[in-house]
């Protein structure tokens, strides 16, 4: 940072009414790099003394985006443009308070759960990558840790090995072409703007570049077609992985969109109603707990997405209040999930039951959580989710409204059918199972604690959002009638398709066309490119062998182009013979004729 730019830092801080003295590091150093640092040293350290440094440098994270003054930043030169390495308002400091809160929470789960010192450096990186781009304050930075982050997170999927090598690959694959999309945004952004930095234009410019941007930052949301990657990677890794990767790629997504289209756009809107639907029918299908739990990721992020498109000030901070929410309660349930699969050695809620009476703290924070992303009264996601649908309702966006209100029916649907097989039912026999670990009751019970916190007392969440609060009434009589209503047709619901649900497999997804389509798509492009090559590298191998005869012996290759032309062969111009038909007479009469005429001219 130059010394020029530190009174620059001191004047927004004194007007931000808080006293901050220039050399103070935390406003130097970006927290990404902190964080990043943590990883890079954590593989050389013990597994007590590595975990600990990632809880601190995560947890110190949070703070200090709760109390740095709004309107600090870091600017600094890239490749000669202009970037913004640390900005600091409303937007990023939601973010990197959740980011660093959920951080140190994984990251203890992740001790708990016997995660090697590599996986959770692996994890960190990804953590500090996602932290770069969120308080970024230009395009080009952002997109520089968008990539990064695709980086650290495809090898915290890969670190386990096996079937998620595989996932990593096509992990990978989407995340790389929908970075690739959106730099194609950003740079066409730059020759209209001419800068990168946010302030230099209200978004991303309308047109081909928006175009871009929405379906490059679509793949991380996991717009419809463009999520499979989702159910597909997030259940193959360590279940410790699970609960990072849960939060970080998708919420940097809803972000990013955010920064790209801060005024709202009613197509995005409805893709968000469309991916709160489509993921919770697909969830529904499912008996493997995590598969389930990444289809609800696209289904809730579908609501978070709604609110960006639909671009109003409350339509804004329930969008970033679902986020807060969302992470909270959706890291909770990987937990949750990561214990049941590391006690019993089994992921299908088919082979589960009873477990309620041996793993009592973790049905309890499943509850919780459980409750949570239903958005049933008291608990954090019946305060975002009714934030949304009542700024789609108050533009009379019914559509989009009344999509939200059927796609939560269905959340309630697949949640207790999660805890009636896991926890309730009777299984098949009798479980003996370790309790869950120490660590891991903390940080479940903590983020737990947070749900109802927040659910009860959302002014501690407003204080942080974006946008406007002002219409948020969460507790009025209509809002709490809509949150029973839909609970009670949740349980109704449930029980009519019990049986019907238990018999139908896992559903067909875009995957069964994508995959095939880009398969075959690929091997005749591959095979089209590599047959016009040999055509043309033919074409040129005998183009120069002609040249070469030509230029060698001119009078061999001369007698037998006329040789060939008029019928002669070589042994009747050996013996002095000339044998020429009727054709070849009257065609040499006829070029003698020519030639003489042109010559008279």
């Amino acid at each position: 940072m130059s010394a020029a730019s530190l009174p620059a830092i001191a004047i927004l801080a004194a007007e931000s009414s808080v006293s901050l003295p220039t050399a103070d590091v935390p406003t130097v150093v970006p927290p990404a790099f902190v964080v990043l640092a943590v990883a890079l040293v954590a593989p050389l350290l013990s597994r007590r003394l590595g975990h600990a440094l990632g809880v601190l440098a995560t947890g110190g994270v949070a703070v200090w985006s709760l109390v740095v003054p709004a309107g600090v930043y870091l600017e600094t030169s890239f490749l000669g443009f202009d970037a913004v390495l640390l900005n600091v308002d409303p937007f990023s400091r939601l973010m990197g308070v959740i980011f660093g809160l959920i951080g140190a929470a994984a990251v203890l789960y992740s001790y708990s759960s016997d995660a090697e010192n590599r996986q959770t450096a692996f994890a960190l990186g990804y953590v500090g990558t996602s932290l770069g781009a969120v308080y970024a304050g230009d395009w080009l930075t952002l997109v520089f840790f968008w990539e990064l982050m695709a980086v650290t997170s495809t090898l915290l999927v890969w670190d386990y090995g096996g079937e998620a090598v595989r996932a990593g690959f096509r992990y990978a694959i989407y995340h790389g072409l929908g970075g690739s999309l959106l730099m194609a945004a950003v740079v066409w952004q730059y020759t209209v703007v001419g800068s990168f930095l946010f302030t230099a234009a209200d978004g991303i410019v309308a047109g081909v570049p928006a175009v871009l941007a929405a379906i490059g930052i679509g793949v991380n949301v996991g717009f419809v077609g463009l999520h499979t990657w989702l159910p597909d990677t997030y259940p193959r890794p360590h279940v410790a992985a699970s609960v990072f990767l849960s939060v970080y790629t998708t919420k940097t997504g809803v972000y990013g969109l955010a920064r790209a289209f801060p005024d709202g756009n009613l197509a995005i809107a409805y893709m968000g109603a469309a991916m709160a639907l489509v993921g919770v029918v697909y969830a529904l299908l499912q008996n493997d707990m995590r598969r389930l739990l990444s289809y609800h990721i696209q289904s809730q992020v579908g609501y978070m997405v709604a609110g960006v498109g639909v671009g109003t000030a409350l339509a804004t901070a329930g969008a970033f209040a679902h986020v807060f929410n969302h992470i909270l309660y959706k890291a909770l349930l990987f937990m949750t999930a990561g214990v049941v699969i590391a006690r019993t050695g089994n992921q299908s809620l088919k082979y589960l039951g009873g477990l309620g009476r041996v793993l009592p703290v973790t049905a309890l924070a499943f509850t919780a959580a459980a409750l949570s992303i239903s958005g049933f009264p008291g608990f954090n996601g019946f305060v975002s989710k009714g934030m949304i649908t009542a700024a789609a309702h108050k533009e009379h966006l019914d559509g989009i409204f009344y999509i939200l209100l059927a796609a939560g029916v269905g959340t309630f649907m697949s949640f207790i059918k999660f805890g009636y097989y896991a926890f309730l039912k009777e299984g098949t026999g009798t479980w003996t199972l370790q309790p869950s670990a120490t660590g891991q009751r903390v940080a479940m019970l903590g983020v737990a604690a947070l749900c109802v916190i927040l659910g009860l007392y959302p002014d501690a969440l407003f204080a942080l959002l974006p946008g406007s609060t002002a219409d948020a009434h969460p507790f009025t009589l209509s809002h709490l009638g809509e949150g029973f209503l839909l609970a009670a047709l949740g349980v109704v619901g449930f029980a009519a398709l019990k049986t019907p649900l238990s018999k139908i497999g896992t559903g067909i997804d875009v995957d069964v066309v994508v995959e095939p389509a880009a398969f075959y798509g690929t091997r005749g492009l591959v095979r089209g490119v590599t047959e016009l090559f040999a055509a043309v590298d033919r074409l040129v191998v005998i183009g120069t062998t002609a040249a070469v005869d030509v230029a060698s012996d001119p009078y061999t290759v001369a007698r037998g182009t006329v040789g060939r032309l008029f019928g002669i062969t070589d042994d009747d111009i050996r013996d002095g013979s000339f044998r020429a038909g009727i054709a070849t007479s009257i065609l040499l009469v006829l070029a003698v004729l020519a030639a003489t005429l042109v010559g008279l001219l």
